[in-house]
């Protein structure tokens, strides 16, 4: 697939992009500055091939076919307005977690209910709206080691959600289904509460795993 990333140069776009060349995807790393961009791509493309390459944000979404948010909280809705157009008729991945410093460790989710239901408001109609990738380390994920626990995967529309589990997978980890997308919200106040654990009990990138015997959804 054709994936453009918004805020790719961040830790976690970075490392989801890398990673996602590596498995064979073609990754457009978009940022305010397409120079930038560049820099990061050929150092991931130098270090685990694949087709990567740097661009600007509107860019990165107008040649994607999936595009994956990747924007601080601070800057959700500047960039996602420059890139609305884009974005029309495509999956878009939202990964924004509404951390407001310096109370990182509380949870403060926005009025809109979500950080991802609030990314749809600024997007408009004709998105196919997801969330995801909220409990995973960034620095983590930019290594070539294997990543444990899950990823948890929002969206009011099935087929939308199948694409990024899809995509959780190709990236070395494991995607599941989470409901609609107002359900963000549980992964999103979730990210606080790791953060506070990490803290708390020293861990390097707490995450989330979900136990029990999962059988494969429903086609329909």
């Amino acid at each position: 697939m054709k994936i453009g990333i918004i805020g790719g140069t961040g830790k976690l776009g970075a490392a989801l992009g890398g990673r996602w060349a590596k498995a064979g995807h073609t990754v457009f790393l978009g940022s305010r500055s397409a120079d930038s961009a560049t820099a990061v791509a050929d150092e991931l493309r130098g270090r685990l091939g694949g087709d990567i390459a740097g661009t600007t944000n509107l860019e990165a979404a107008r040649q994607a076919e999936v595009v994956v948010s990747c924007v601080p909280f601070s800057a959700q809705e500047e960039r996602l307005k420059e890139i609305a157009e884009a974005a029309k008729g495509k999956i878009f991945v939202d990964c924004t977690v509404p951390l407001v410093p310096p109370r990182v460790m509380r949870v403060q989710l926005p009025a809109e209910g979500s950080a991802a239901q609030r990314a749809e408001g600024f997007l408009g109609e004709g998105v196919r709206m997801t969330s995801a990738f909220h409990s995973v380390a960034a620095h983590k994920l930019a290594t070539d080691a294997t990543v444990p626990g899950d990823v948890l995967v929002f969206g009011d529309e099935k087929a939308a959600r199948d694409v990024v589990v899809g995509l959780a997978g190709d990236a070395g980890l494991r995607g599941l289904h989470g409901g609609g997308l107002p359900n963000s919200a549980a992964a999103e106040a979730l990210t606080s509460v790791l953060i506070f654990i990490n803290k708390t009990y020293r861990v390097d990138g707490a995450g989330l795993s979900i136990i029990g015997d999962l059988v494969e959804p429903d086609a329909a």
